[in-house]
């Protein structure tokens, strides 16, 4: 704890203009509250409240926080009572549904969400030793996963969180598989005022995160958009409940035979997992059959010339 605090003044002290959270985890109330008011007292800005760290030697503790809506509301609250500072709780993805815990921490005195944390998981099996990464003399646990592969998971708790009645006007600040500057953008346009970026950074360095800035610049000045605000959010409207969907048309996927290389990717997928709505003829190009056609563009997918593409939308009748 002295080593960290010693690093957020030094921080603080290197780098005033910029804005500088400080992590917290505790175990009981009183460690929530004494840690909230040591890291206002060592320059910190905003106080993150970890209730969703699965890498812990204790039940009762990290992401477990996170899944019970009590605690996060009484342990957000004992933060309250150490800071003045804004507060973010860090919410775990190893749950069901996200926002009674997101609201519990906004009872208990949260300004923001943080989201998502890392996903439980066993990396992998060993077939020579039979344990998983990392090995540990022979033993494995649980870990957290991370990483681009998280991203639709993140993005979709995202999603909820900004949906939710009762928090549709609670910052996110939002993370889970960002590398790109698209990434990034994905995040905002779902209502993410701010974005948090660790994986990758330890992968590439510091460096890409100029590469971030500069590609969220150009994208907003080529889409006309008046900076970073008028990106927040847009991207909710078009997201609806799966019984909300148009179920009276189709988009027939289309061909662009100058692309294709005759591989036979697209026939293999829609015969074998799909409704056999395609034929290959001597010239190994695909022909659709639209009668047996449903839409569901595993064909695309699947194709690695990018040369087949949605069609427009039409009627089903």
């Amino acid at each position: 704890l002295g080593e960290n605090l010693d690093f957020l003044r030094r921080l603080k002290r290197d780098y005033p203009q910029k804005v500088l959270i400080a992590s917290i985890m505790g175990r009981n109330e009183e460690e929530w509250k004494t840690l909230a008011s040591l890291m206002e007292e060592a320059g910190a800005d905003i106080i993150e409240c970890n209730f969703s760290c699965p890498n812990m030697t204790k039940d009762g503790l990290g992401s477990d926080v996170g899944t019970d809506p009590n605690l996060v509301e009484s342990y957000t609250a004992a933060a309250r009572s150490g800071t003045a500072l804004p507060i973010l709780a860090k919410m775990t993805p190893n749950i069901t549904s996200m926002e009674p815990a997101a609201r519990a921490a906004v009872r208990g005195g949260a300004d923001g969400m943080a989201a998502i944390n890392t996903i439980k998981s066993v990396m992998n099996v060993s077939l020579e030793n039979f344990t998983s990464e990392p090995d540990v003399c022979g033993k494995s646990a649980e870990g957290g996963y991370s990483g681009k592969a998280v991203k639709p998971i993140a993005l979709r708790f995202i999603r909820d969180l900004m949906s939710d009645p009762e928090l549709k006007n609670v910052p996110v600040s939002g993370m889970g598989g960002i590398e790109t500057w698209r990434d990034a953008a994905e995040f905002i346009a779902l209502g993410c005022s701010t974005v948090q970026i660790t994986t990758a950074v330890m992968e590439y360095g510091y460096r890409i995160i100029r590469d971030l800035k500069s590609g969220l610049e150009e994208y907003l000045s080529s889409s006309g958009l008046l900076g970073i605000d008028a990106l927040v959010g847009r991207a909710l409207p078009g997201i609806v409940d799966t019984g909300e969907l148009d179920r009276d048309t189709i988009c027939y996927p289309a061909f662009d035979r100058s692309l294709c290389v005759g591989c036979g990717r697209c026939y293999l997928s829609c015969m074998d997992g799909g409704h056999q709505a395609l034929i290959m003829k001597d010239d190994r190009k695909p022909s659709l059959i639209r009668e047996k056609c449903v839409g569901c563009h595993l064909c695309v997918n699947v194709c690695p010339m990018k040369s087949i593409s949605p069609g427009p939308r039409v009627s089903k009748k």
